[in-house]
Formats: structure tokens, sequence, C-alpha cells
């Protein structure tokens, strides 16, 4: 499989050495001081993009590849509103749009059981004080993360005592009973820490995911530009782990 890398730190260059590993080549790397080469002759080079980038650039990164007719599998985040524009464009077009917060099958595993979960505290109130914290490194330009994000919205859909989600630098004093505190921090070198809060009046519940690095991203973003070779339409990791 031939691959066009859109973004090339930490991400990216994690991306490269998994791809390398699963004997794929990287056929086109895109930084911002090469942007003059995101071109649609150099990215049907390639059989996927692969693009993690920032949130001002990935609309127009994406639709580029959707006029080079080539998938595209995105984990930029901070980008919703242009995302769900995208996702209409993907399939008015009949293009390949796999879009995700987060490629980790641990987070998504971990998505699976925070939805549990608050489908559960929905039928027991003493639970009133919830909420989600979230450590990334210094260098993470959205807050709260793409995943936090998921979680929120998740949260707020199946308990029904939550109306809204309210974002957090550090944290804060929260005393509105119908939303969610989401608390974000920055600091050093975090991968990546994101944890659910439950308590009542006899206990406390936590559920806890934490990333060792940036390997277990890479490894499922690269799976994700596998799977979908010959699929059309918007996908995410679920479709991926038919979860």
């Amino acid at each position: 499989m031939k691959i066009a890398l859109i973004g090339y730190g930490k991400m990216g260059k994690a991306i490269e050495s998994v791809a390398l590993t699963r004997n794929h080549t990287v056929v086109l790397k895109i930084t911002a001081d090469n942007l003059q080469e995101l071109t649609i002759q150099n990215l049907q080079l390639a059989d996927v993009a692969i693009e993690f980038s920032q949130p001002d650039a990935a609309y127009g990164n994406v639709m580029k590849c959707f006029g080079a007719g080539i998938p595209v599998v995105c984990g930029t985040t901070g980008w919703n509103k242009l995302a769900d524009d995208a996702k209409k464009i993907c399939r008015e077009k009949n293009q390949t749009f796999f879009l995700a917060p987060n490629f980790s099958i641990g987070v998504n595993i971990f998505f699976a059981l925070s939805e549990q979960m608050a489908k559960l505290a929905s039928r027991f109130p003493q639970y009133d004080h919830i909420s989600i914290k979230e450590i990334h490194h210094t260098q993470k330009k959205d807050a709260p993360s793409g995943t936090a994000v998921s979680l929120a919205n998740d949260m707020v859909k199946n308990i029904s005592r939550l109306k809204t989600w309210k974002s957090y630098e550090g944290e804060q004093a929260h005393d509105d009973a119908s939303s969610l505190p989401v608390y974000s921090y920055r600091t050093g070198e975090v991968a990546g820490i994101h944890e659910v809060n439950y308590s009542s009046e006899d206990d406390f519940i936590t559920l806890k995911h934490e990333a060792k690095g940036r390997s277990g991203f890479a490894k499922g973003a690269v799976t994700a530009a596998e799977w979908v070779q010959g699929k059309k339409g918007v996908f995410d990791m679920k479709d991926l782990l038919e979860l």
C-alpha cells in the first residue's frame, strides 16, 4: 500500500514507522515547509492518505484528497463543524473518509465501556457529581481533546439529567448539575490520559485510559488505512472494530 502522510510531526513519524514494518511505502510526506507539494497529482501517487495536521488545515487537506479520488484517514481533531461538512461532501461525491478522534484500540474499548457506564448512571441519580478529566502534552493545540469531546457528547446523550457539557482549563469550580464539566490539562510530554469520574455520597467510580506512547494511535491509523481500501463512504473506529 502506498501512503501519503499529510502532517509529519511526531504522530506522522510514528505512523511512518508502523507502516514500514507492515511493508507499506510512504510516497509523500507533507509538512509546513513543503505545502506546495500537496497537489492532486502527488496525492494520486498514493493508495490512501493519512491526515494528522492542524484544525485549521484539516478541511482543505481532506478536500484535496477527495479531489484526487483517494481514501483519506483523518485523526486531526478540533474542526468538528467543518468535519460534518466534509462527511456530507464525501457522501455526495462518493469518496472515502475515515474520521476518528482517537485511533487507539484501547481508547475505543474505553468509549464502549463509558457508554455502558453512562446508561447505568442515568438510572442512579445518587451519582450526582460526574466529570471528565484529560491530560496531554503541551504541544496539543485543541482543548478539550477530541477524545474528551466524544466522551462528553456520549455521556450527555445517555445520562438524562445532563443537558450539555462545559470545558475548563484545569480544575475550576462547577456547580451546574445539568452540565458535565470537562477539565483539560497541558503538561510535559504526556501522550494522553482520560478519566471519567462518577461520585456519590457513598462511593467513587473511575474509568481511566492512559496511553504509554504514540504507537497505539499509529497502529490504529495504519490499520484503518488498510481496512478502508475498496470501500466508499464515511467510517469510524466503530465500523472497523465492529463495536
